[in-house]
């Protein structure tokens, strides 16, 4: 019998992607979308795999929905992608930021306890929201502008995993992962607005390229950390 994965967010750069290769070997996946989302689910389709994935409504800032989503599929691992990643939309939706960064993840946790304790729990996170220890009294003290917005919900879903797995022995990992890149990144993102709007002059049908802060930093280091045991 084929194993069941649950991705949450499954319609992003990442979702995608994931369902992708869990498909590839011989998983039967459910794909997570938050019902206000768009239907269009163009990374999907653009891996050949819109058909495949099995789409089922799940909004974290529901408790009640994301019980019953995980208590009917009974799945054997669950990756929670789902999260509120772009900067501008932080500042413009702080308390939803929250519910889904932090308080998102504990409603899952829970769920998982209470009703499919045999599923394994995995949570990545940014590198941005423990940052670099060593410069920092506090080394978990967001540093960046969006990291004072979203970095204490991303360390509370942080920390919310190890107490889980610790407590109620659950197999529930945080991994920790770098910025990264894809042809499925979204448009709203520098790096996807630079390649579109050098294609677009090159093209002929812009002359310039629009860029907002050019004073923010990004690390690009290719490094991935998995935080604790698991299980």
């Amino acid at each position: 019998m084929s194993k069941t994965a649950l991705i949450t967010g499954a319609g992003g750069q990442d979702g995608a992607y994931l369902a992708k290769f869990l498909l590839d070997k011989g998983y039967k996946v459910y794909g997570g979308i938050r019902r206000t989302s768009t239907s269009d689910f163009w990374r999907l389709r653009r891996l050949g795999i819109e058909h495949d994935v099995n789409i089922v409504s799940l909004e974290l800032a529901e408790e009640s929905n994301v019980a019953r989503v995980i208590a009917k599929l009974q799945v054997d691992e669950l990756y929670n992608l789902a999260a509120q990643s772009f900067v501008g939309a932080s500042f413009e939706q702080p308390i939803y930021t929250a519910e889904i960064d932090a308080v998102g993840v504990c409603r899952i946790l829970e769920a998982v306890r209470m009703a499919s304790p045999q599923t394994n729990f995995t949570k990545p996170r940014r590198r941005r929201c423990l940052e670099r220890w060593s410069r920092h009294r506090n080394p978990n003290a967001p540093r960046f502008t969006h990291g004072a917005l979203t970095g204490w919900q991303k360390l509370y879903g942080h920390w919310i995993t190890i107490n889980y797995r610790e407590a109620f022995d659950l197999f529930a990992c945080s991994g920790i992962l770098f910025n990264h890149e894809s042809p499925l990144r979204g448009s709203e993102f520098v790096t996807r607005k630079a390649t579109i709007a050098l294609s677009e002059i090159k093209q002929g049908r812009s002359e310039s390229l629009k860029l907002g802060n050019l004073n923010a930093k990004r690390d690009w280091g290719l490094r991935v950390i998995i935080s604790g045991a698991c299980g």
